[in-house]
């Protein structure tokens, strides 16, 4: 695995632990209200991680294990991705990919670290960033 890729796989799993402290907050709030455990079980996870994923990306173009990281998304061109282009990136992700894989697997093939299915799909790229704190100068 290239590094951009170890770095990505790390930065899914701090955001994804971040998404998991926050789900058990939401969920607490809304089992008085919502008495459906498939609810807190599919729905509640999903929307609290593309809430937090879409709010960052939007706001600073990383989420906060991509800056952990040193990682930032950008469209293709250059310049932070438009909200469009963040949510095609989530829903391919998280839903389309299983089909794609499914319905074509040696042609599911990655490319590179900075460039996965679900980058190609939305236009976007992940790409290393220099760390602009005070230890690392």
């Amino acid at each position: 695995m290239e590094s951009v890729t170890k770095k990505r796989s790390a930065a899914f799993a701090i955001d994804l632990a971040i998404s998991t402290a926050v789900t058990f907050g939401v969920e607490k709030l809304l089992r008085k209200k919502v008495k459906s455990e498939a609810f807190h079980a599919l729905i509640t996870p999903t929307l609290v991680m593309w809430s937090l994923e879409y709010a960052q990306l939007k706001t600073c173009g990383s989420t906060v294990g991509y800056q952990a990281l040193g990682l930032k998304l950008e469209k293709q061109e250059g310049g932070r991705p438009m909200s469009g282009q963040i949510v095609k990136r989530m829903a391919y992700r998280d839903f389309i990919s299983s089909l794609d894989y499914l319905k074509d697997r040696k042609g599911f093939q990655l490319e590179e670290g900075a460039l996965m299915p679900h980058d190609r799909y939305s236009e976007t790229i992940v790409k290393e960033v220099e760390c602009s704190c005070k230890r690392c100068k």
